[in-house]
């Protein structure tokens, strides 16, 4: 973990980070004065220096000034990595003892929060190059390894190790088949998540029919199924 202070340096390096992971940025111009989630990890910054120079109250009320302002909740004692890039901003919340790493990408509606009363560590550590996608939860003095994505409202209260994919309620840890490295691009597809509920009911349906089949000579496919384009073919019916 990394913890860089308010450096010319660095904050070169958070404005390229946006322009690297938000297609919408045209111009650097544009970053500095239209992006909220930099403006509230720049002033993070400032909060986390006076919060570790005893000053902090004044801490405090700057962290909760730049709430109001972008919508991003950081306590001025977490410590936030270089080029980390918070996308759209409103919702976010990071507690007082979360670690993130360098160059993770947070979208918006995401909570690193805590789940007990202890003065102690009680938020979690994210590795570098972790993406969580909008909505999501990681709740605990857990640890998300290295190159890893969160995917959309998942609520994460267990380790993950490096190079995994975490998806649903509670979250489901999914080993990459294709692991990342430091140099790989940007992890910020979060449509290409997988479905371990329907691959898992597939496979029993199949196997079902596979049972049928052996004890009629014939299968017998429910209807309450998706086809192979994934949609499901039902009659309709009221909510």
């Amino acid at each position: 973990m990394t913890e860089p202070g308010l450096r010319l340096a660095e904050l070169r390096r958070d404005v390229l980070a946006v322009r690297d992971r938000d297609p919408a940025a045209r111009s650097s111009i544009e970053v500095l004065w239209c992006y909220p989630g930099l403006h509230a990890v720049w002033m993070h910054r400032v909060a986390h220096a006076w919060w570790h120079s005893g000053h902090r109250l004044a801490a405090r009320l700057l962290s909760t000034i730049v709430r109001s302002i972008t919508g991003v909740e950081i306590h001025p004692a977490a410590t936030l990595g270089p080029g980390l890039f918070i996308d759209h901003g409103h919702g976010v919340v990071i507690g007082e003892t979360a670690e993130v790493g360098a160059n993770v990408t947070i979208y918006h509606g995401v909570t690193l929060g805590g789940t007990s009363l202890d003065a102690g560590k009680r938020h979690p550590t994210v590795g570098d190059r972790v993406t969580i996608g909008a909505g999501a939860k990681v709740l605990g003095p857990i640890t998300v390894g290295h190159d890893s994505r969160i995917g959309a409202n998942a609520v994460v209260v267990r380790d993950v190790p490096p190079n995994s994919v975490v998806v649903g309620v509670p979250g489901q840890v999914i080993a990459r088949t294709h692991p990342r490295t430091a140099a790989s691009p940007p992890d910020l597809d979060n449509t290409a998540l997988p479905d371990m509920v329907g691959a898992s009911l597939s496979s029993l349906l199949h196997r079902v029919d596979e049972l049928e089949e052996q004890l009629n000579g014939h299968a017998t496919p429910s209807a309450t199924r998706p086809d192979e384009s994934g949609i499901w073919v039902t009659e309709d019916f009221s909510i």
